[in-house]
């Protein structure tokens, strides 16, 4: 009769006057809570308790399916974490018992859900279940495809990174929900583009399959490949905002044009006689080398300097000589 009631609840339309925003808010509230009210209590009634955990003794997933993890100022984290520092935390994480750790749990997925509970100093609600490997990644992918709003760089490398451990596609499929071909995309888009270029890009949300397969098919040329790493490590690139950054790496590898890098620091070397008679200064920028004498003696030093320039250059060549022939 609970379940059947719940249903008929989910199932009822919730109308609110169209000009109303705080009721039209406080419905969409309400069906939430109550599908979570249904989903605990189908979790209850297949024998699954919710416990009370100390966030300190759970561990992560073995594998992880974001990039921006630690992003403290990410918008959706930090309105998660509002939401349960007001209302409490309404749906409780999944955790297994730790295959390696005993007393301790790892992560199916609610991983941020355990960071709000660890800042708040609370413990984190979770039904503790035996499952294995298998079933987690599943279970992940397919609770953080719903959930999360993986971006397409995030579901392609959690892909990479499956395929890397031996998992069958099978597994990877059910896990992000895809056919053969979306997940025959999403490991050459993550195998094609550079790691160095990926991580420079980070998860850039709202860049979709399309424009990750253009970037692709760019730098699956060797040349556009390398320009692709200079663009990312240009001023250009890292002065601007994240969402700008995948459209100027693209129109800059388009272009072929390679990006002015950050000149490089010079690097310099101070020196003084004992007598402090004479003081120099070596500074090495690029291919350019220059030598600054100061102090009492500094002409009479650099003139005797200038005169010994061609033996001084002969015993150069000849030490570089030894160097090679190992003498």
């Amino acid at each position: 009769m609970r379940k059947n009631l719940l249903a008929n609840i989910l199932d009822a339309p919730i109308s609110a006057p169209s000009t109303d925003v705080a009721h039209r808010g406080a419905a969409r509230s309400m069906t939430r809570s109550i599908e979570e009210m249904a989903e605990n209590t189908r979790r209850m009634s297949d024998g699954e308790a919710i416990a009370a955990l100390d966030p300190a003794l759970v561990d992560v997933s073995f594998v992880s399916d974001r990039i921006d993890e630690d992003d403290e100022d990410d918008e959706d984290y930090v309105r998660l974490r509002d939401a349960i520092a007001e209302h409490g935390q309404s749906t409780p994480i999944l955790v297994r018992p730790h295959p390696e750790r005993p007393g301790r749990f790892m992560i199916v997925y609610g991983h941020r859900r355990v960071r709000v509970a660890r800042e708040l100093g609370r413990e984190v609600r979770a039904v503790v279940k035996s499952i294995e490997d298998i079933a987690h990644i599943v279970a992940q992918g397919q609770e953080n495809a719903a959930r999360a709003n993986l971006s397409f760089i995030e579901k392609a490398l959690f892909a990479k990174k499956l395929s890397g451990m031996g998992q069958s596609k099978a597994t990877i499929k059910a896990a992000l929900t895809v056919d053969d071909t979306l997940l025959s995309r999403m490991l050459s888009v993550a195998e094609t583009v550079p790691a160095p270029v990926i991580d420079a890009l980070g998860a850039a949300r709202g860049i979709g399959r399309d424009r990750w397969e253009e970037l692709k098919k760019l730098v699956s040329h060797p040349a556009k490949a390398e320009l692709a790493r200079e663009v990312v490590q240009s001023a250009a690139f890292l002065d601007k905002d994240a969402p700008e950054r995948f459209g100027h790496l693209l129109a800059a590898v388009k272009a072929g044009r390679k990006a002015p890098r950050r000149p490089a620091e010079p690097q310099t070397v101070t020196w003084a006689a004992p007598d402090r008679a004479v003081e120099a200064t070596c500074r090495r920028s690029g291919k350019s080398f220059s030598l600054s004498l100061t102090a009492p003696e500094a002409g009479p030093f650099g003139e005797y300097i200038a005169a010994q320039l061609e033996q001084l250059y002969g015993a150069f060549q000849e030490a570089k000589a030894r160097e090679r022939t190992g003498g």
